[in-house]
Order: C-alpha cells, then sequence, then structure tokens
C-alpha cells in the first residue's frame, strides 16, 4: 500500500485530528510531518512567545508519536518543495492535512494543493480548527457577518459539532523511512534565557491541554459567569494558547462543557456552561472575520479609521510594554504578560484601551506587541481584539467608550490582589488603596499621562474624524 503524508501545522495532536484519522484508514504506512516555514506566514511569523511554545508542543507531539510506534519528521524550508521531496523519499501518494484560515495561509495553502495535485498527488485538507467554518455560516442575503449575536445565533442553528474522535491506531513508518531535521535545529527557543515565568505558567502540548481542559470543565465552570471577570482569580479556561496550536480541538472542549453541563442540574453549572460556549463564539467569530475581510490585519475594518490622527510616540510605547505607566491596572497587566506569555482578558482590554485612547499610538503597534508576547498569539483573536478596542472594526465598542485604568481596577480587582502579584513596588499597599497609590508608595512610577486631560484629547481626535 501506498504511504501518506500528514502535514502537522496547528493541529498539533493525536485525538480528533480529522487528517491523521483519514490517514491511517487508508491502511498503508503515515510518515506525520511538521515544516517550519515562518516565511510563509507573509507579514505576520510567529512571535518570539508562540515559538517557545511551539518548540515543546512539536516535542510533545513526537513523544506521543513514538509511544504509538511512529515518529515525528521535521523539515525547514518551502512547504511545497519539502513536501513533494518527502513524498519521493518515501514513496508517498498522499498528503492531508487541517485547515487554516489566516489570509496567508489560505494563499500557500492553495499553491500547494494544486502544486501536489500537478504532481499526480492525491491532496485533501480537513477542518480541525472550528465548530463551523467561515464559508458555512452566511447571512440572509449569503454575505459575512459583521455582528456578533446575529452570528452566534446562525451558528447555533446549524448541526451540533460533530462528536469527537479518538486518536486513531496509528501505521508503521514505511520501509523507506525519511530523513529529518532535529528540533534544535528550527531555533524556536529564545537565544537568551527569558522564559522562567513561561516554564513555571505552562506545559505545552497534548497532555497538558487535555489536563487544563478537565480542569476547568470539573472545577472552573460553575462559577465562570461571575468569576471571569476577576483578574485575581482562577476562573477562566486558559485554554486559548492550547487551541491556537490544536493541542485541543474546539470539539473537544464543546464536548466536556456540554457533558459538565448535562451531569449537574444545577443553574450555576448550566449557565456556566451557555457563558462560556459563547466564549468559544467569540473566537469562531474571530476567524469568521478574517477570513472574510483579511485586509484587517493591519488595517481598519471601518475605513473611516484610515483617517484617525494617531501619535507615534516610541518612549510612552516603550514605557506601555514594560508596564510603567502609572496605573496600577495597566502595569499590573503588562508584567503578567511579559513575565508568563498571557494576561487576563478584562486586562486586555484596559491595557489595549489605555494603549489606543490614553496614548492614541495606533492600535496596530499594540497587535504588534501582543503577537510577540502572548504564547496564545492568534492571528484573527489578536485582530478582532485590538480593532474591537479601537472602534474600528466589526461589532466594534465605539471609539467614546474610553476605559478609566483606575475604576477598572477597583471594580475588577476590588481588594488589589492582582496588582500586588505583578506590580512589586506595590506589595505593601493594602486592600483597594493599591489602585491610587501614588501618595503612598514613593518608588512607583509617575503616571505618564492624566486621565481625564487624556480622554478629553482622544474624544477631540474622534469628533475630528467624525466631522471629516
Amino acid at each position: 500500500m501506498k504511504t501518506t503524508l500528514v502535514w502537522f501545522r496547528q493541529d498539533l495532536r493525536l485525538e480528533d485530528n480529522p487528517a491523521l484519522i483519514e490517514a491511517c484508514a487508508r491502511g498503508g504506512p503515515v510518515v506525520p510531518v511538521y515544516i517550519w516555514a515562518p516565511r510563509e506566514e507573509g507579514a505576520w511569523p510567529p512571535g518570539a512567545a508562540s515559538r517557545w511554545w511551539l518548540h515543546r508542543s512539536l516535542g510533545a507531539l513526537d513523544r506521543s508519536l513514538r509511544e504509538a510506534g511512529s515518529a515525528l519528521v521535521l523539515r525547514s524550508g518551502d512547504s511545497l518543495t519539502q513536501l513533494l521531496l518527502l513524498a519521493r523519499e518515501c514513496d508517498a501518494d498522499a498528503v492531508f492535512w487541517n485547515r487554516r484560515y489566516e489570509p496567508a495561509s489560505v494563499a500557500r495553502d492553495t499553491v500547494v494543493k494544486e502544486g501536489l495535485r500537478s504532481a499526480g498527488l492525491e491532496a485533501r485538507s480537513h477542518n480541525s480548527a472550528l465548530l463551523f467554518e467561515p464559508l458555512t455560516v452566511k447571512t440572509g442575503a449569503g454575505g459575512p457577518f459583521r455582528v456578533f449575536t446575529p452570528f452566534w445565533k446562525a451558528c447555533l442553528a446549524l448541526p451540533e459539532p460533530a462528536t469527537p474522535a479518538a486518536s486513531p491506531r496509528i501505521p508503521a513508518m514505511p520501509a523507506r523511512r525519511p530523513g529529518s531535521e532535529e528540533l534544535q535545529h528550527l531555533r524556536l527557543e529564545p537565544a537568551i534565557e527569558w522564559d522562567e515565568g513561561l516554564r513555571e505558567a505552562w506545559e505545552p502540548g497534548e497532555q497538558g491541554a487535555q489536563g487544563r481542559l478537565k480542569a476547568f470543565a470539573t472545577d472552573g465552570l460553575a462559577g465562570y459567569p461571575e468569576g471571569r471577570d476577576r483578574a485575581a482569580s482562577d476562573f477562566t479556561s486558559r485554554l486559548s494558547p492550547w487551541l491556537h496550536f490544536g493541542e485541543v480541538g474546539p470539539r473537544q472542549v464543546w464536548q466536556a462543557v456540554q457533558r459538565r453541563a448535562h451531569r449537574d442540574s444545577s443553574g450555576g453549572v448550566l449557565k456556566g456552561s451557555d457563558s462560556y460556549l459563547r466564549q468559544l463564539g467569540w473566537r469562531e467569530f474571530a476567524h469568521h472575520l478574517l477570513y472574510h475581510f483579511p485586509h484587517t490585519v493591519d488595517r481598519p475594518l471601518r475605513p473611516e479609521f484610515e483617517r484617525f490622527p494617531w501619535h507615534q510616540d516610541p518612549s510612552l510605547l516603550k514605557t506601555w510594554q514594560r508596564g510603567r505607566t502609572g496605573y496600577p491596572w495597566v502595569d499590573a497587566g503588562m508584567r503578567q504578560l511579559w513575565k508568563t506569555g498571557w494576561m487576563h482578558n478584562r486586562t486586555r482590554m484596559a491595557v489595549a484601551s489605555f494603549l489606543v485612547k490614553d496614548l492614541l499610538i495606533p492600535w496596530q503597534q499594540g497587535a504588534r506587541w501582543f503577537w510577540d508576547t502572548l504564547v496564545d498569539a492568534d492571528l484573527a483573536n489578536n485582530t478582532l481584539g485590538w480593532q474591537w478596542t479601537a472602534g474600528c472594526g466589526a461589532d466594534a465598542a465605539p471609539f467614546f467608550r474610553i476605559f478609566n485604568p483606575t475604576l477598572q481596577g477597583q471594580r475588577f480587582d476590588p481588594q488589589g490582589d492582582y496588582v500586588r502579584r505583578w506590580v512589586d513596588e506595590l506589595g505593601r499597599v493594602d486592600g483597594p488603596r493599591v489602585h491610587e497609590p501614588w501618595e503612598l508608595a514613593p518608588d512607583y512610577a509617575r503616571r505618564i499621562v492624566d486621565h481625564a486631560e487624556a480622554r478629553d484629547r482622544a474624544m477631540g481626535a474622534w469628533k475630528e474624524l467624525t466631522k471629516k
């Protein structure tokens, strides 16, 4: 029987992996392969935190494959060139993979599919990353959605997501086993060791994903609706990096949440499941938007914002990046990001609002920083989040919704536990006073702007834009 290549990308798992399952069902040898091709990602190759995660995820996938009697083949370079070489090396007649939806990936996959078929190979792609693919959800007029609520209603009217499939029995590698690069030769890890906080916070790989999903479904779901906005608590799922790298699939998350809801008749858990699945819907909406509006990775969906009078200030940008703005809620979020590669979603909105509205720095610069420092840096989610905050995207918050960083901290971290955890200079300021510590902690950074004055400047800029 002929050999099948399974081209892994952001689907680094064995369970519920449609491309792997179909390849194994053919009956012949299967060669799992990952190709490191950052140049094919266009202007958005993986950032430093993403590369750190990818290194460990690839190692975890290889270990799982070896336990199953196989192994992961690593290559680097042009994807089509490497797949054709591998096909010749191991006498393969088919290449299967799971689809991605970013603009550069869609363009690359089209070229790869045409090139493989021109060479006489079977080339087939599958869906493993989304519950509802972008082309399957349409408005009544047949176009894409721009508002979340009707989008999600349309999704829920479609057939229920399929039941996740178990890990298949993986056939042995072919007798003509292809060569593989060493993982360290891909140079994904940082040259200078800065990743101690990431290593303490995360366990990349399918096993880590399953452990986190089980813990959330068992212990976190019931308190999710009321607790998800409290940054000091652990009520969010934190599954985003595992979902981004495909170490767990959305169907697996959907089923785990639904099963937990059905097992427990209490209203809290049922409410929690609906609330959390709606957040999973926002992930679907982000990919829907990026697929249909690919220019939004660096340009606003609302074209009038092309004329917005942003300020270019590298010094203020760097101060924001380092978490030294003088606003405890903002600084705590930025320092959590630098230390762990992750930030609570409620804080993400506040720090983004501070950058684009208090400092009037372009949202694209904030998106770039998040892209480099987040372990869950996902192009669709990153684009949606920043355009939402800047008021220039689909279903966006209006520009005049400007978060007060002090009030946000007082509301979502009322006792200051989150701030004290991440801002060392404020560790001895008790209780809610930590959100207004300027007379209590002389070592803490001075405020780089007055929020009231900054709000007036932002409103003036927005009014000028609306006049034009």
